[in-house]
C-alpha cells in the first residue's frame, strides 16, 4: 500500500460509481442488446457504453490523454458539466456504503465531491438518509471549475478546515484521481464503478480497492493501531 495513512485528516467521496451504484443496473440492460458475434467481452463493452452515457467526461478524458489534448478536453468537460440538466432517476446504493459512512463518521470530517448538480446529489443523499454523515457537500457548480480540476477538492478541504495534502479523495474514475492529485491530495480508486484498475493506476491512484466500503477497513485499522501505540 502506498497510502500515507498517518497524513489523512479528511475524506472526500465521489458519488456516481463510488457511493451510488448506478452503472451495474444499466450495464445489465445494455448487455442484453449487444450481439455476441461483435463483442467478445459484452460486459466490458456494456460498462464502457454506460460510462459514456452517464459520464461522458470520463470517456472523453481518456481519449484526450491518448491524443495529447488533455487541457483542452478538461475545459470542455467543465463547460459540459455546467450546462447539464437534472434528470430525476431512481438511485441505487453501493452495498455497504451506508454502514461504512456510519463507521467513519466521527473519525474524520467527510465531504461529498461530485460533478453532479446539487439537486441530483441531494436527491441521492436524501433517498438513503446519508446527508447526516457529511460535513460538506460540493457539487458541480459549487466551485469555479468541476473535476478534473482541483477546485472542488480545494473547496471541500477549506470547508473541512483541512489542508488539501491531508485529504483523501475516493472515486471510481480517472476524473476523480486527476482532481485529487492536482489538489495535492492522496487518492483511492475503487473498482465498483466505471473505472478499471490499469487506467486508475496510470493516472496516479495511491491505492486501489475492490469497493468503497473497504475504505473504512483500511482507515479504521490504522486508527486502532495508532491507539494501541499511544496506550
Amino acid at each position: 500500500m502506498s497510502l500515507e495513512l498517518s497524513r489523512i485528516r479528511a475524506l472526500c467521496f465521489d458519488v456516481d460509481g463510488t457511493l451510488s451504484d448506478t452503472d451495474d443496473l444499466y450495464m445489465q440492460k445494455v448487455q442484453r442488446f449487444l450481439p455476441r458475434f461483435l463483442f467478445r467481452d459484452r460486459a466490458r463493452a456494456a460498462r464502457r457504453f454506460v460510462m459514456w452515457a452517464e459520464a461522458p467526461g470520463n470517456g472523453l478524458l481518456g481519449l484526450a490523454d491518448d491524443l495529447g489534448i488533455d487541457d483542452e478536453m478538461t475545459a470542455f468537460i467543465n463547460w459540459m458539466n455546467r450546462r447539464g440538466k437534472y434528470q430525476p432517476k431512481k438511485f441505487l446504493l453501493v452495498p455497504g456504503v451506508d454502514k461504512m459512512l456510519a463507521r467513519l463518521h466521527g473519525y474524520y470530517p467527510l465531504a461529498v465531491v461530485s460533478a453532479r448538480d446539487e439537486r441530483g446529489t441531494l436527491a441521492f443523499l436524501e433517498q438513503f438518509d446519508l446527508a447526516k454523515f457529511f460535513d460538506v457537500i460540493v457539487t458541480g457548480l459549487s466551485a469555479e471549475h468541476t473535476k478534473p480540476y482541483p477546485d472542488p477538492i480545494l473547496l471541500a478541504a477549506k470547508k473541512m478546515n483541512a489542508a488539501p495534502e491531508n485529504c483523501l479523495m475516493i472515486g471510481d474514475t480517472t476524473v476523480d484521481i486527476r482532481a485529487g492529485k492536482s489538489a495535492g491530495a492522496q487518492t483511492v480508486g475503487v473498482l465498483c464503478g466505471f473505472g478499471e484498475e490499469p487506467e486508475l493506476r496510470k493516472f496516479g491512484a495511491d491505492e486501489i480497492l475492490a469497493d468503497t466500503p473497504k475504505v473504512a477497513d483500511v482507515l479504521l485499522a490504522e486508527n486502532k493501531t495508532s491507539r494501541k501505540t499511544i496506550l
